[in-house]
């Protein structure tokens, strides 16, 4: 069993930034690629972002590229979501998860693991 502990939520304004961290404990060296997805009351959950086990291979969703940034210390079991430029729109809680397939995919039934979810929220 794999668990993730997100961190680093908050509230900021349009524009601020924050950066979450997703630590993983148990059968960690089960897992590959990680990811982070979002849920905003009332919606689907969706996918932000990916990464393969090595760190080489990232995928984003389109809202959000060139402004968030996914990457991972597999020395500290960590993944991390470095978020700039927030937008109200990006209000949301989020969730890490890891998958034990290597390939990133953007949808949600592929992972095998979740967290319990991080608050981010933007103020316009």
């Amino acid at each position: 069993q794999v668990h993730l502990a997100e961190s680093g939520g908050g509230l900021v304004q349009a524009g601020g930034s924050l950066r979450l961290s997703c630590a993983a404990s148990g059968r960690t060296f089960s897992t590959n690629a990680m990811g982070w997805f979002r849920q905003a009351p009332g919606k689907l959950r969706e996918f932000v972002a990916a990464i393969i086990r090595s760190g080489g291979m990232t995928k984003y969703a389109d809202s959000v590229k060139g402004r968030f940034t996914i990457s991972r210390d597999n020395a500290k079991n960590t993944v991390y979501l470095q978020m700039n430029s927030l937008k109200p729109e990006d209000t949301a809680v989020y969730y890490c998860a890891a998958r034990q397939s290597s390939p990133v995919t953007v949808v949600s039934g592929g992972y095998d693991y979740w967290g319990q979810g991080t608050q981010v929220t933007v103020s316009s």
